[in-house]
């Protein structure tokens, strides 16, 4: 399969360690951007539980993001994520359809 493909990480990291992680976390970031086959990154903290994090990435297909997470590279970053978190779940995708918030490409205001 081709196509835009999408890794959604769920991860539990301790309140107290919270600003920590997320350095960390902008730190891994930076260089993962540099992976050509990377499009793009969101990290996102739950509204509904505390300490709960989501991490949002997108990459140009499957078989890249897979060479990816194999890489020594990928290893080193999730040791350095691994202090902080508790608990991990990862949930991978193809996107088959993705509209804009507006037909002709605006946002629109609210409020």
């Amino acid at each position: 399969m081709t196509g835009t493909f999408r890794v959604l990480l769920e991860m539990d990291v301790p309140p107290t360690h919270a600003a920590e992680f997320e350095a960390a976390w902008a730190e891994v970031a930076r260089s993962v951007a540099a992976n050509p086959a990377n499009l793009c990154q969101a990290l996102m903290r739950s509204s509904d539980h505390p300490g709960r994090y989501h991490m949002l990435t997108d990459w140009t297909d499957e078989t890249a993001f897979r060479s990816f997470e194999r890489s020594a590279e990928h290893v080193g970053h999730r040791a350095r994520l691994a202090p902080y978190r508790s608990g991990v779940a990862m949930t991978t995708m193809h996107i088959v359809a993705q509209l804009p918030a507006h037909p002709d490409g605006t946002h629109r205001r609210t409020g």
